[in-house]
């Protein structure tokens, strides 16, 4: 029986209020405390849920929210900018739809569902520091504000100040050569609306899918000679980042389209595509660290969010079963760093595509029928992934076993 009662969790974005959920049906108290103001925090545009992401929530109480929230996609389309097929990968076999969701009515949703579940969500609370005297963890805030517990999760996100803390020669996240854009149009260009369609341009990569009243979401992956970090971006106006677009993908089809029906006010810039490999320190003491903190694969894996909610859980799992938290840390590690890096790796190989050019997609559309069939097989790259579920109701002892 765990010695932990009461928990900090620091970031209140996707792992942040799934862990809390989560403590609580073991029992712990858990308070979410976020450096950001609600309607400010949100960063990154649109994501994919995985089946295995939904059935972690289901755990929490937190799918039919989600859900009711969220597009279901039974399968993905590649063309190339002239509109020719590159390849149908149809859903993994036996799995519900893949959901389309916007991050931040995902991240406003599970928020929701934390705070109706008694979690108290503390805001404008930047971490600065961390204190331990061996009986609890402390944590400063930049406004003066301090909170204790028996625990501290660290889950503010990639550029995590909890991660700095534990181990300050972590890693930093890597920046691909890529620029991440996004938007909003009103306009329908898909064919159907329970797919996700991808187009390699002959300069740029691009998504899309249809969204309710006659709008389509996209995202952009624009190769550059070195990464833009969002600091750099806000140079430069919306209105001169979406002109530049259009420029970029200028006869191609359907993204001329699309781009035509954006308004600079419903896009965003993020800046360069982003990963994390996981660290090698993931605890420290009475302090540790889950999602994005601690391992960030590439947006290219569409398993970011369900990486994240299913190691919250997993955290919880470890914490209800272990005596004391640095064994349930041990645990937690053990149970998680081997899935999380296969992850990272296959999104660091999906990111790479991104960047071949005309060249290699001639070649691509040539080999796409025999890479279907043989390592781009859903069923074998992403059956394992999506099948795989948080076995709630055992302990650690037996799943370890």
């Amino acid at each position: 029986m765990t010695a932990t009662r009461s928990a900090l969790i620091i970031g209140a974005g996707i792992a942040g209020p799934v862990a809390a959920l989560a403590l609580r049906l073991t029992g712990v108290d858990a308070a979410v405390y976020d450096a950001t103001m609600p309607g400010r925090e949100e960063t990154g545009l649109t994501l994919t849920l995985a089946p295995n992401g939904q059935e972690a929530l289901r755990i929490v109480g937190a799918l039919d929210a989600v859900r009711a929230i969220g597009l279901p996609m039974s399968g993905q389309q590649v063309t190339d900018g002239r509109g020719r097929r590159v390849g149908v990968f149809p859903p993994v076999a036996g799995q519900p739809p893949v959901l389309a969701l916007r991050r931040a009515e995902l991240c406003q949703a599970l928020r929701a569902q934390a705070e109706a579940a008694g979690v108290a969500m503390h805001y404008g609370a930047r971490l600065v520091d961390i204190e331990e005297d061996g009986a609890c963890v402390s944590a400063v805030f930049e406004d003066g504000r301090t909170a204790s517990a028996d625990v501290l999760v660290g889950a503010d996100g990639i550029r995590s100040r909890v991660r700095s803390i534990v181990d300050p020669d972590a890693p930093s996240p890597r920046q691909w050569p890529l620029l991440n854009l996004g938007g909003i149009a009103d306009t329908v260009v898909a064919d159907k609306p329970d797919q996700l369609y991808f187009v390699f341009g002959r300069r740029g990569f691009f998504g899309y899918w249809a969204e309710p009243n006659g709008r389509t979401a996209w995202f952009a992956n624009v190769p550059a000679d070195e990464p833009h970090d969002r600091h750099v971006a806000k140079a430069r106006s919306t209105g001169n980042w979406l002109n530049w677009l259009r420029d970029v993908f200028a006869g191609e089809t359907p993204a001329e389209q699309v781009l035509a029906a954006t308004d600079s006010t419903a896009m965003a810039f993020v800046g360069a595509l982003e990963s994390l490999p996981p660290i090698p320190r993931w605890s420290r003491g009475r302090v540790t660290l889950v999602g994005d903190a601690v391992y960030a694969p590439s947006p290219s894996s569409g398993q970011g969010a369900s990486l994240a909610i299913e190691s919250a859980i997993e955290l919880a799992r470890c914490l209800r079963d272990r005596p004391d938290p640095q064994s349930a840390f041990k645990s937690y590690e053990h149970l998680r760093r081997a899935r999380v890096a296969r992850v990272v790796k296959r999104g660091e190989r999906t990111t790479s595509t991104k960047t071949v050019g005309p060249a290699g997609i001639a070649v691509m559309r040539l080999v796409m029928p025999i890479a279907l069939k043989t390592f781009l097989n859903q069923e074998r790259t992403l059956g394992p992934e999506q099948r795989f579920r948080i076995p709630w109701d055992r302990t650690v002892d037996e799943t370890i076993r």
